[in-house]
């Protein structure tokens, strides 16, 4: 796992929770997923959201980190820039109500200017001037 700073990464397609979680469950969509790994990249924070999930169901704590480890994924470390970015998604965001880890997610890809992948439908409403992909 390569972890990155700011902008110095260079991930073209960024994984929303969600969508790792699809590839990791073995759920539809995951061939998607699949597709861009290694290569793609995840917020720390969406990094966190996938341990805890995995963590949640029943997977043993010592073998989450290895795991996720081997996928290859560049993990973009939450900073003061992407604070600011993500607490600025709040607003256009509220109507889907989406989560800290969501908007963390979608400002990385805006960072980036880099595709995101997410399960979740309701991004597709979204115009944030990034590339959106529902994997299911």
């Amino acid at each position: 796992m390569q972890i990155a700073a700011g902008k110095r990464g260079v991930s073209s397609v960024i994984l929303d929770a969600s969508a790792l979680l699809a590839l990791l469950n073995q759920e539809p969509g995951g061939e998607a997923v699949a597709e861009v790994i290694p290569g793609a990249g995840i917020s720390a924070v969406n990094l966190s959201e996938v341990a805890a999930k995995l963590a949640e169901q029943g997977t043993p704590w010592e073998s989450i980190r290895p795991a996720l480890d081997d996928l290859g994924l560049e993990v973009h470390t939450f900073d003061v820039e992407a604070a600011y970015q993500t607490g600025a998604l709040r607003e256009p965001t509220r109507s889907l109500g989406l989560s800290l880890g969501d908007r963390a997610c979608l400002a990385l890809g805006q960072q980036l200017t880099a595709s995101v992948l997410t399960s979740d439908r309701n991004w597709r409403e979204l115009d944030l001037g990034i590339d959106i992909r529902v994997i299911r």
